[in-house]
C-alpha cells in the first residue's frame, strides 16, 4: 500500500469517525497518531504527539481566542447586549421588519465586541427571538434570521475563524480582520434588505413597531458610542500595529469588563459563568488545533498536500474554476462534519494550491470565511441552526424555512467577492500596504 493510498484511506476513516459522534479533536488526533506510527514508528509518533501538543499549548498567538470569546460572554451576561438591542430598536423599530433589522444591527454591533459566532447566536436566540415573537413576528422569520445573522462572526473582526486561518497559513491577522470588515458590513446590508423585502411581501409576518421621537432615540446613542469606542480601540490598535492580536483581546476584554462593572453594575461573582464558557470554547478550539497539527504531520509524510497542489495547479482549466471546485469541497465537507474542523483539516491541503495559482491569500481567507458561513446554516450539520433549536425549542423545519431566504444574501456575497476581490483586499492594502 502506497503512502498516498494510506493517507486517503485515513481521511475516509476520519470522516466515518465524525459520523459516529466522537469528539472531533480526538478523532483527528487518533487517526493522525496511528497513521504516523504506521508510516514512521510508534516512538516517532509519540515524539510528534508530544511536540505538537506542547507547541500548541504554549503558543502565545492562541491566547487571543479565550480573550475574544470572553469579551462576548461578558457582554451577553452583563446585559450590554440587551441594551444594544433596545438602542437599535429605537431607530429602526417603526419600519417594515424593523425588529428584524434591529436584530441585524444589534448582532453586527455585538459581533464587534466578540470573536465567537456561537456567542452571537446564543445571545440573540435568548434576546431577539423572544422579543420578536412577543411583537407578533413569525417564528420562521425570527429563528431563521437569528441563525443566519450569527454567521457574521465568521468574517467580522475580531473573528476566531480568521485568527485560526491566519495561524494555519501564517498570514497577518490584522490584515485578515481588515479584509473581513467591508464584506461583513455588506452582508449586514444584504440581510436587512432581505428582511425588508420579506415583510413587504408578507406584512403579516412582522407587525410594525412604534415610532420613537428623536429625543428618545438620542438617549440610546451612548450605547452605540461605547460599542464603537471599544471596536475602534481594538481594531484601530491592530491596524496601526500598536499592539498584537493577543494584546488587543486583552484590552478589549478589559474595556468590556470596565463597562460591565461601571454601567451594568456587574458583580465579580457573575464572572464565573462567562469565564467557564470562554474557557470551554477555547479548550475545544485549542484541542482541535493541536490534534489537527498531528494529523497535518501525518498528511505531510504521505505527500498528499503536495500531490494535490501539483495536480490541481497543473489542470488545463481556468484557475477560477479550480477555486470554485475548492469552494464546493469546503461546502460539501462542512455539510457533513463541523465546518471549523473541516477548515482546519482542508486548508493545509488547498492553501498551497491557491498560492501556486497566484491568488491573494487574504482574499482566499475571506472567501473560505463566507463559504463556512453558508456551511453552518445548511443541512445536515448546521451548527447555528442546532444552537437556535436548542435554545428556542422550535422545530428544524421552521428554522430552516427562515434560513433559506437569507441564504440568498450569503450566496450573492460569495459571488461578488469571487469576481471582485477588491471588496476584501482594498482596505488592508490601503491601510497596511500591499503584502
Amino acid at each position: 500500500m502506497s503512502d498516498i493510498t494510506l493517507g486517503l484511506g485515513a481521511i475516509f476513516v476520519l470522516l466515518l469517525f465524525f459520523l459516529t459522534g466522537i469528539e472531533i479533536a480526538f478523532a483527528i488526533g487518533i487517526i493522525g497518531f496511528i497513521g504516523y506510527a504506521y508510516l514512521v514508528s510508534f516512538r516517532g509518533a509519540l515524539n510528534v504527539l508530544g511536540k505538537d501538543f506542547f507547541d500548541t499549548f504554549v503558543s502565545y498567538g492562541l491566547t487571543v481566542i479565550p480573550l475574544f470569546v470572553l469579551m462576548g460572554q461578558v457582554a451577553y451576561h452583563s446585559g450590554t447586549a440587551r441594551k444594544m438591542y433596545d438602542a437599535a430598536y429605537r431607530f429602526v423599530g417603526h419600519v417594515p421588519g424593523g425588529l428584524a433589522m434591529t436584530t441585524i444591527v444589534g448582532a453586527t454591533l455585538f459581533k464587534a465586541m466578540c470573536g465567537s459566532t456561537f456567542a452571537t447566536v446564543v445571545a440573540f436566540s435568548s434576546i431577539a427571538v423572544p422579543e420578536m415573537l412577543r411583537y407578533g413576528y413569525s417564528k420562521k422569520l425570527a429563528t431563521g434570521l437569528v441563525a443566519t445573522v450569527g454567521t457574521l462572526g465568521m468574517i467580522l473582526p475580531p473573528s476566531v475563524l480568521l485568527i485560526i486561518f491566519g495561524l494555519i497559513t501564517e498570514q497577518s491577522i490584522g490584515r485578515l480582520f481588515l479584509a473581513g470588515l467591508v464584506p461583513g458590513l455588506m452582508l449586514s446590508f444584504f440581510f436587512m434588505s432581505i428582511a425588508w423585502g420579506w415583510v413587504k411581501l408578507y406584512p403579516e409576518t412582522a407587525p410594525r413597531g412604534e415610532r420613537f421621537t428623536w429625543k428618545e432615540r438620542s438617549r440610546s446613542i451612548p450605547e452605540f458610542l461605547w460599542v464603537a469606542a471599544i471596536f475602534a480601540l481594538v481594531i484601530g490598535g491592530l491596524m496601526e500595529g500598536i499592539f498584537s492580536p493577543t494584546e488587543g483581546g486583552s484590552i478589549g476584554t478589559a474595556a468590556i469588563l470596565i463597562l460591565a462593572f461601571w454601567k451594568e453594575k456587574f458583580k465579580v461573582k457573575n464572572l464565573i459563568k462567562p469565564i467557564d464558557e470562554a474557557l470551554r470554547t477555547a479548550c475545544m478550539v485549542v484541542m482541535i488545533i493541536a490534534c489537527s497539527t498531528v494529523f497535518g504531520h501525518f498528511l505531510t509524510i504521505t505527500e498528499i498536500p503536495m500531490v494535490v497542489a501539483d495536480w490541481t495547479a497543473g489542470l488545463s482549466i481556468n484557475r477560477n474554476i479550480i477555486v470554485i471546485i475548492i469552494i464546493f469541497i469546503y461546502l460539501i465537507g462542512g455539510s457533513f462534519i463541523d465546518d471549523l474542523a473541516f477548515m482546519i483539516l482542508a486548508t493545509p491541503i488547498f492553501y498551497p494550491v491557491v498560492m501556486k495559482l497566484g491568488f491573494d491569500p487574504v482574499w482566499f481567507g475571506i472567501i473560505i470565511g463566507v463559504t463556512i458561513m453558508i456551511g453552518v446554516v445548511i443541512p445536515p450539520v448546521a451548527i447555528a441552526v442546532f444552537l437556535v433549536k436548542q435554545i428556542t425549542g422550535e422545530p428544524f423545519n421552521v428554522i430552516y424555512g427562515g434560513v433559506y431566504p437569507f441564504l440568498v444574501g450569503l450566496v450573492v456575497a460569495l459571488i461578488l467577492l469571487f469576481f471582485f476581490p477588491q471588496i476584501a483586499t482594498f482596505l488592508p492594502n490601503m491601510l497596511m500596504g500591499k503584502a
